[in-house]
């Protein structure tokens, strides 16, 4: 994927549905070779043709997610890897900052990662160094995590130091939220499970509200962003005892 491709879903991201021309006009380059890269990035499942340009492909494929904010979410797991000690163990839920700080935790020693995600466990099978236990379950397709009573069974015979958790949006009324209603319950065992519980993620998602409840300001240690984070949910988080830490 090229930086026009990512350009081009960045804007669909913020926008939801964006025209040809206006990308071209954005891009600098013809509308042939804006239908071309549309084109492309359709054949991928990302996006969604429509009359006179395009829509964004809602997915919670992680391999496309991690397309979304990718500078922001190498920085933020490389925050959350520092904050992480040699010889820990530590659950990384899913999500595609999670799946990027699974990479970045290979520098460590001695770790053990404990993880719901197919995807995650996959990332790090060349890794030899780094101890993995992938947690039993129903397996979803899309988001390749595993979720059920067999999970929650597997984290009650667990101990990790820390967890952490990916999320779709924050707002203060309903704290932390996502779309996917079938792990909400995985990731609030977790969470009630794990000693100390760092959310992972970029600004963007701050200010916004998704389906789920997944847990609440109070349920947090740290969240590890971007300084984008906007002002007011940041001295909301810090009000309730929340350590934000920017990268």
């Amino acid at each position: 994927m090229n930086e026009r491709h990512k350009e081009i879903l960045q804007l669909l991201q913020e926008q939801k549905e964006i025209s040809v021309n206006l990308l071209s006009e954005h891009l600098g380059v013809s509308g042939v070779t804006i239908r071309q890269d549309l084109s492309q990035l359709e054949t991928q499942g990302l996006v969604k043709r429509v009359h006179g340009g395009a829509v964004l492909n809602d997915t919670d494929d992680i391999s496309t997610r991690l397309v979304f904010h990718y500078n922001q979410k190498i920085t933020i797991a490389r925050k959350a890897a520092s904050m992480i000690n040699d010889g820990e163990t530590v659950l990384l839920e899913a999500g595609s900052t999670n799946a990027v700080l699974a990479k970045e935790l290979t520098q460590k020693k001695g770790l053990t990662i404990v993880t719901p995600n197919v995807f995650i466990a996959r990332e790090l099978r060349e890794y030899y160094d780094v101890s993995v236990i992938l947690l039993g379950g129903v397996y979803q397709h899309q988001s390749e995590s595993l979720i059920g009573t067999l999970t929650k069974l597997c984290i009650d015979h667990l101990n990790f130091h820390k967890a952490f958790i990916g999320v779709d949006g924050f707002t203060p009324a309903a704290g932390f939220t996502g779309k996917d209603m079938m792990r909400a319950e995985i990731i609030a065992y977790i969470v009630q499970k794990s000693p100390q519980v760092f959310v992972v993620t970029d600004s963007s998602k701050f200010g916004k509200m998704e389906l789920t409840r997944y847990f609440g300001a109070e349920d947090v240690d740290y969240v590890v962003t971007d300084k984008r984070i906007p002002t007011k949910e940041r001295a909301f988080l810090e009000q309730a005892g929340v350590k934000v830490v920017l990268a």
